[in-house]
């Protein structure tokens, strides 16, 4: 007998919003947890996107508190703000329409390779995971709440999965929740794990065959059932109300 994992049998149906919470939540858990910094947005299709608010962080927001914005950055509903960065995601998805979630925040390995210049090594599978091209946009062109800098930004960025953005922190897409939080967790992986090596004299200086890196980059990130439906099962298990 043969057992195919789906997503339905997993964890409970999710609404776009409950999503939003739950990517935000267990990436906190992962590193992604500078203050009130980080956005989170998902493509509904019809010109708006919905987003996480100002002013509450990643671990505090409940689907209640997500909010929905068109792409010049107001709000059409919800009760909070826009983040002050959102010009980032406005400028991307407005580039590159077929985007469905974005993520952008500084967590401490990714922000320390980006303030470096410089992109950290795969040096184990766990670190390329969701595959996806990584790039650095090495020019600091100013915080991204400027829509100029954000658009440069983007434009540095081209057609990449994954971005350590110099001076700044890290820039995720995916077509899917499960691809951007396999991607992101993957990222910090890399840049934690490469980092150590580097600390410990890079003794083990060889990283993953090209091969492999080959295989894993062409990966979208949606294929991995069990992955993103594990760490959402933890954070309902920490917070049974979380989706309330």
């Amino acid at each position: 007998m043969t057992f195919t994992p789906t997503a339905d049998r997993l964890i409970p149906d999710l609404t776009p919003a409950q999503q939003i919470v739950v990517l935000a939540r267990t990436l906190w858990r992962e590193g992604y947890n500078d203050h009130l910094a980080g956005h989170i947005t998902v493509n509904l299709g019809d010109g708006t996107l919905l987003c996480n608010p100002w002013l509450l962080t990643w671990q505090e927001i409940r689907p209640r508190d997500i909010i929905r914005i068109d792409l010049e950055g107001r709000v059409v509903e919800g009760d909070w703000p826009v983040p002050l960065g959102i010009p980032l995601h406005l400028e991307l998805h407005k580039a590159r329409p077929d985007v469905q979630v974005a993520l952008h925040s500084h967590p401490r390995f990714g922000t320390v390779w980006a303030d470096m210049g410089e992109v950290p090594p795969g040096y184990d599978q766990s670190s390329v995971l969701g595959g996806g091209d990584l790039v650095l946009v090495d020019e600091y062109g100013g915080a991204v709440n400027n829509a100029e800098s954000a658009r440069d930004a983007v434009k540095a960025m081209g057609d990449a999965d994954l971005a350590l953005l110099a001076g700044h922190g890290v820039f995720v897409v995916a077509s899917t929740v499960r691809a951007a939080h396999q991607r992101a967790v993957a990222l910090e992986t890399r840049c934690r794990n490469a980092w150590m090596v580097r600390a410990a004299d890079g003794r083990r200086t060889t990283p993953l065959p090209d091969s492999w890196l080959d295989r894993s980059r062409r990966s979208d990130g949606d294929g991995f059932i069990g992955f993103w439906e594990a760490s959402v099962r933890e954070e309902l298990r920490a917070d049974p109300g979380l989706l309330d």
